[in-house]
C-alpha cells in the first residue's frame, strides 16, 4: 500500500508500507530519505496514488515515531529558527544578493536544507563552507521561485481559501495577462496578483470555457440590422450567453444567440476582435451604468 507524507513547507512524498503498518491520515511516520531517515504526517492512503506517483523512485516507510523520536522532531523545529537567523547573518557578511525564506532540518539530522529566492544566478560556495563548517552536516542551498516561496510559507488568497499551491496545486502552469483578456476582467495588477506577486494561479482554472464561449459570441463593435435598427455589439454575457446592443438615442437592448440568429450580422469596420481588444471605443461609464 501506498502512503503519501507531507513535511514542512507542504512538500509531499509518496512511500511504499511494505510492513504493513497500521497508519491513518495525520499519523506520524518515519520513512527512507536519500540519505538517512525523514519524518512527515500522513497526508493520503489508497491506491488512488498510483496516480499520483511520478518517475522517481519510492521508498520505504520504516516505522512509527517513538515520544523520543516525537520530541527530536519538535526540537529540529526549534532549531531550524535559529538556523534562519544565523544564515541570514551569513548572507549579510558574505554581501550576497539573496532573499533567504525558509529552513528545513533532516529528521535524523543529517541534513539542512536552506530554500532562499534570487533575481540572479548566486554564487554562495562560501556561505556553504561556512554552514558546513558551523553544523558539522550536510548543507544544501536550493533556490525557488517566488511561487514555490508562497507554496512554503502558506496562506489564504482574496477568495478566503487556503492557497491553492499549498494545499492541492502540483504544478506551476505559465499564466500571462492573455488570460484575463480572455474573461474580460480588468487589467488591474492588484486584483489579478496572488500573494507571491505573480498572476493568479486560479485565471487558469476557467480559461477553456472562457475561450469555448467566447468563441461563439460576435466581435465587440461589429453590427447587427433588425427591424429596430442597427445595433451595435458593446458587451456579452459568457454565461448566459446574451449579447447587448446599443442602438440610436442612447437605447440598450439584450438579445439571446438565438434571437440575433433573425438578424443580419454586419462584421465591424475597423478591426476585428473580442472584448480582449484594448482599443474598444465603448465609454466604460455605459458597460458600469447598465450592471
Amino acid at each position: 500500500m501506498m502512503i503519501e507524507l507531507i513535511f514542512k513547507g507542504e512538500r509531499k512524498e509518496i512511500y511504499y508500507n511494505p510492513q504493513q503498518f497500521p497508519f491513518v491520515v495525520g499519523d506520524y511516520a518515519i520513512a527512507q530519505a536519500e540519505k538517512g531517515e525523514d519524518l512527515g504526517i500522513v497526508n493520503q492512503i489508497g491506491s488512488l496514488l498510483e496516480r499520483k506517483k511520478g518517475e522517481a523512485p519510492i521508498r520505504n516507510i520504516l516505522r512509527k515515531p517513538g515520544q523520543s523520536e516525537l520530541q527530536r522532531y519538535r526540537d529540529n523545529r526549534r532549531r531550524e529558527f535559529d538556523a534562519y537567523q544565523l544564515c541570514r547573518r551569513k548572507i549579510g557578511e558574505h554581501n550576497l544578493d539573496m532573499k533567504l525564506v525558509d529552513v528545513e532540518y533532516q529528521f535524523d539530522g543529517q541534513k539542512i536544507t536552506f530554500y532562499f529566492t534570487a533575481e540572479k544566478r548566486v554564487d554562495f560556495r562560501e556561505l556553504v563552507k561556512d554552514l558546513a563548517g558551523i553544523y558539522k552536516v550536510r548543507i544544501e542551498l536550493r533556490q525557488i521561485g517566488v511561487r514555490d516561496e508562497a507554496k512554503r510559507i502558506g496562506g489564504f488568497g482574496a477568495c478566503g481559501r487556503k492557497l491553492c499551491c499549498s494545499s492541492w496545486l502540483k504544478e506551476f502552469d505559465p499564466i500571462t495577462t492573455q488570460c484575463a483578456k480572455e474573461q474580460n476582467l480588468p487589467l488591474n495588477p492588484q486584483k489579478l496578483s496572488g500573494l507571491c506577486g505573480r498572476l493568479l494561479c486560479c485565471l487558469m482554472y476557467e480559461r477553456d470555457f472562457y475561450k469555448a464561449q467566447t468563441s461563439k459570441m460576435p466581435p465587440i463593435n461589429s453590427f447587427y440590422k433588425s427591424a429596430q435598427g442597427k445595433g451595435r455589439v458593446i458587451s456579452y454575457d459568457v454565461f448566459k450567453e446574451t449579447v447587448l446592443l446599443k442602438f440610436d438615442m442612447d437605447r440598450y437592448e439584450k438579445f439571446t444567440l438565438e434571437q440575433l440568429k433573425n438578424f443580419e450580422y454586419i462584421p465591424p469596420a475597423e478591426s476585428e476582435g473580442h472584448a480582449d481588444d484594448a482599443a474598444m471605443d465603448v465609454e466604460e461609464s455605459e458597460l458600469e451604468d447598465l450592471k
